[in-house]
């Protein structure tokens, strides 16, 4: 585990960073066309600095310049260990910069540097990493085609892919996609959130120091009309990759049937349900696991766990724990590694969150308390997605009602199931439908399993794991005759 410094040590660092604050576009910085945007940061709302975003004209620029390396073939067509190879190099650069980039992360998201360091900066590591060594290590296929033919089906990269990332963990969110999206051979244009471009930057810079090729990797902040919509909508855009809200991910959709039907892929919103039977086991380990999957990053996670689906016998003895554990997770400026939480993104989040709140409970500044609260089915805290530290309790009499009401959501990302009954917890993972259920923990799985949902938490594919690579590739069949045209009757 990553040693901690102090807060002082953390504020120093975060007064010497260089902040980058450009396009970088077929391997240089450069000022973008588009209205300068400042960038805030969401604990103090000071500007942190004020990025040069970019226009139409930058998105046709990075455009040509991604589809001009993709055909040159310096990326595409190089061996997979040599893409391999430079992946990993990118992956030294950035562990020596660790530090410096985790306290990046907090400055520009409000994250919890405890979080960052722990946790984001060596998730994104690990993702590059793994995503680096399956280059040369997915073999393609033969079909069964007789004596008298070869099937051949063979991956190939599917060309410029778009790459539009969400605020909650920039960091994170640029390695599932960038992994083995490069790994495949893509060239990739990145469109970071508005509100979190700072990381995304930084990381393409070392990417090209560790020798991703000019036009293969490049970030263009800027807002979604300007930028995300022009790469949703251009032609010679191949695929978009696409993690963020379900009303955004709609948008991209349209985007592909009125230009050239590229690929989609959505990873969205979510209201994940948490199921505590009856016959659950060990309350302290429960709770332990539905805090920090109700309130991690400040509930500002698509697959947290915002509705508590608790059988009436344990529910009050497990809110009782849960209530002791929140006394340990303190809310405060990001940089204080003491601090569990930290701000919400922004001023227009923070309202929309506070109009959550129950009379009496109010925000703390950029800051909001974790919340617990008891709600009825039809409740807007039992619907809709917060993404926000509120925690919406119902009470359920059966397994039954409790897989029923898990069920009644639009949404179908993730979900949870604390039993001691292997027969139940297999059924009710199975009966639930969401992309990743847990069986008496919360999780996300790892690296190596499918990350993505149901309904309209996702649509196109999957993140993580050998499936990601499917996204950033098009299966071809080639079929070779093998019989001796003189045996055989001409072909009229």
């Amino acid at each position: 585990m990553t040693d901690l410094l102090t807060h002082a040590e953390y504020t120093a660092i975060a007064a010497g960073i260089d902040l980058p604050a450009t396009p970088f576009i077929d391997g240089r910085f450069r000022k973008g066309s588009g209205a300068a945007m400042p960038t805030l940061n969401p604990a103090t709302g000071a500007v942190l600095a004020t990025i040069s975003c970019a226009g139409p004209d930058d998105v046709e620029l990075a455009v040509d310049r991604a589809r001009a390396a993709f055909d040159a073939g310096a990326w595409s067509a190089m061996h997979p260990t040599a893409r391999k190879e430079v992946l990993l190099r990118l992956c030294k650069l950035i562990d020596r910069q660790k530090r410096e980039i985790a306290v990046l992360e907090s400055l520009d998201s409000g994250k919890p540097i405890r979080d960052c360091e722990t946790l984001d900066l060596p998730e994104t590591l690990h993702c590059l990493r793994w995503h680096a060594e399956t280059a040369d290590k997915i073999y393609d296929s033969t079909g069964p085609a007789g004596d008298d033919a070869l099937s051949l089906i063979v991956r190939e990269p599917i060309g410029v892919v778009a790459a539009i990332l969400p605020w909650n963990f920039p960091l994170l969110m640029l390695a599932w996609k960038i992994g083995p999206a490069l790994a495949a051979g893509c060239s990739v244009i990145v469109k970071p959130a508005e509100q979190t471009s700072m990381t995304a930057l930084r990381i393409a810079e070392l990417a090209h120091q560790a020798g991703v090729p000019r036009g293969v990797l490049q970030v263009l902040p800027g807002t979604g009309a300007e930028v995300g919509a022009a790469l949703g909508l251009h032609g010679d855009v191949d695929m978009v990759s696409f993690t963020g809200s379900t009303e955004t991910g709609r948008r991209f959709l349209r985007y592909a049937a009125d230009s050239n039907l590229k690929k989609v892929v959505l990873e969205c919103g979510g209201k994940n349900p948490a199921v505590v039977l009856a016959d659950a086991e060990n309350l302290e380990h429960v709770a332990a696991h539905l805090v920090q999957a109700a309130f991690w990053n400040m509930g500002e996670n698509c697959s947290a766990a915002s509705r508590l689906i608790v059988h009436k016998d344990v529910k009050a003895p497990l809110l009782e724990r849960i209530t002791a554990r929140l006394r340990d997770w303190r809310v405060g400026d990001p940089l204080d590694p003491a601090n569990r939480l930290g701000a919400l993104i922004d001023a227009a989040h923070l309202e929309k969150v506070a109009g959550y709140l129950r009379d009496g409970d109010a925000p703390q500044g950029p800051f909001v308390t974790p919340k617990v609260y008891e709600v009825g089915p039809t409740d807007r805290l039992a619907r809709e997605e917060v993404f926000g530290p509120i925690l919406a309790v119902l009470t359920v009499s059966s397994t039954d009602e409790a897989i029923a009401l898990a069920n009644d959501t639009d949404y179908g990302l993730a979900a949870s199931v604390f039993t001691a009954n292997a027969r139940t917890a297999i059924r009710a993972a199975r009966a639930i439908r969401a992309g990743t259920v847990t069986v008496n923990c919360y999780g996300e799985g790892d690296m190596a399993t499918p990350f993505g949902g149901y309904g309209q938490s996702g649509f196109g594919g999957r993140d993580n794991g050998l499936h990601a690579h499917d996204q950033y590739t098009e299966l071809k069949t080639i079929w070779i005759d093998l019989t001796d045209p003189a045996d055989g009757e001409a072909v009229q």
